[in-house]
């Protein structure tokens, strides 16, 4: 135990008192925070608005189409038939132009409004285009249906129908559900890095170690499975550390960033990523701030974390252990090392597909499968703990995929020890999985 501990020890060190660990630690939340703020910073001052000529012949919209706040799309109404219209387009005073003819009826025609543009029109703008000329028209539509101002308007109202609740009876927060999404999107994503990040600088750091011949003088001294396990732990606590730095500098930046831009809280770019989509929508139908703030307080943030530390390090252990033996199986030549990743990688990868379903349906058969299997549990579990014990995983299912992770790192890095043990001291050979399970499985 002591020569493992000397070996994490000098894999610490080494890696930490570098000036690249320094700049990476430090610079690269700077360079988040200064792109984020630019971010803010340009699409609060841009001043890039869409205009569009309305035509209105037929007096659909009364000089008003969808009051809302947004100052992205201008329509403006002005008295032109198609032809000058699109002389104003020509010269660019107009961006678009929307004909609405004298005889268009919205509650009986079948006919599509004209609406051209000089350029391409983005899908967001086009959306927000659509949908205010959209909600415009149908109110129309209503009140010549004989509906009243008040009865449209109480027909919008929210209300909500059906209220949530679990089998005790406790009513589910929408807000919390939203937050839990966003949560265990973002402790998976952090999970897969991870383990991609530090397992590979354990394959190189083995590989290096190799092609200069110093692991040969260090076994010597020591045996390859203390060396592998040495390495593994020195560079995972190098990995933790960094790690804890990086959230203590975002978190102070986040607080330090509405004093920089004082009154910009309301405008912060939205660029929901693909599949969070309802969780932006939660947060938006809600209000924004007060919806954060009621979700974040049902959120069992010690829960998250202390699950979030062991599934890292249980993760780490496990998937560095196959990367040491990967670095320690191949030669000079890095394109050995890519051949024999892609067992490693794939139930990396699988795992990210299963969390995109586990963050939706916590507790479906394939939520929990990829919670329990160790090979995708760390990755898989963090999307499920999201949503709290037992909502999203049962307190059983919680401590087994613990006590399977567990046996899972004890079973791998037995395995990746046996194939350490010869491959660190075997040149000239190119090998594969084929012969590295032998290893694995040779009698001593």
């Amino acid at each position: 135990m002591n020569k493992i501990s000397l070996v994490a020890k000098r894999e610490f060190l080494t890696r930490v008192q570098k000036k690249t660990f320094l700049l990476s630690t430090i610079g690269l939340p700077l360079i988040i925070f200064a792109f984020y703020a630019g971010m803010i910073y340009f699409s609060v001052k841009s001043t890039d608005n869409y205009k569009v000529a309305v035509s209105d012949n037929g007096n659909i919209f009364n000089n008003r189409i969808d009051d809302s706040k947004s100052t992205e799309v201008i329509f403006e109404f002005v008295k032109m038939d198609t032809s000058l219209l699109k002389q104003k387009l020509e010269s660019k005073e107009y961006d678009a132009y929307l004909y609405v003819p004298a005889g268009f009826d919205p509650a009986n025609s079948t006919d599509s409004l004209q609406f051209r543009s000089a350029k391409a029109v983005g899908l967001l703008t086009r959306d927000k285009i659509q949908n205010r000329i959209s909600k415009s028209l149908e109110e129309k539509r209503l009140l010549s249906m004989h509906i009243s101002k008040s009865q449209l308007d109480s027909i919008r109202s929210e209300k909500e129908y059906i209220t949530f609740s679990n089998a005790s009876g406790k009513s589910q927060n929408e807000n919390k559900v939203g937050v839990s999404y966003a949560v265990g999107m973002i402790s998976g994503f952090l999970i897969y890095i991870i383990l991609f990040l530090y397992g590979s600088q354990v394959m190189r750091g083995v590989m290096e170690e190799k092609v200069s011949r110093i692991a040969e003088v260090i076994i010597s001294s020591v045996k390859p499975f203390q060396l592998m396990m040495g390495k593994i732990i020195g560079i995972g606590s190098v990995g933790l550390v960094q790690f804890i730095i990086w959230i203590v500098l975002v978190f102070g930046l986040q607080l330090i960033l509405p004093l920089i831009f004082p009154g910009m809280a309301g405008h912060m770019p939205a660029q929901p990523m693909p599949g969070g989509m309802a969780a932006a929508q939660t947060m938006q139908q809600n209000g924004a701030m007060s919806g954060l703030m009621s979700g974040l307080s049902e959120i069992n943030f010690p829960l998250i974390l202390g699950c979030f530390i062991f599934y890292f390090l249980g993760g780490y252990f496990l998937y560095s252990s196959l990367f040491a033996a990967v670095g320690s199986s191949v030669n000079e030549d890095p394109q050995d090392a890519q051949s024999l990743l892609l067992p490693i990688m794939m139930p990396v990868i699988f795992a990210l597909v299963i969390m995109t379903k586990a963050v939706n349906d916590p507790n479906s058969s394939l939520a929990v499968f990829g919670s329990l299997f160790p090979l995708t549990s760390p990755i898989v579990m963090m999307a499920r703990i999201a949503h709290g014990v037992p909502e999203g995983v049962t307190l059983f299912q919680l401590i087994l995929s613990m006590v399977l992770l567990v046996i899972g790192f004890l079973a791998t890095t037995w395995l990746a020890g046996k194939i350490y043990r010869t491959g660190i001291l075997l040149y000239g050979k190119k090998n594969t999985w084929k012969e590295m399970i032998k290893w694995a499985f040779r009698k001593n």
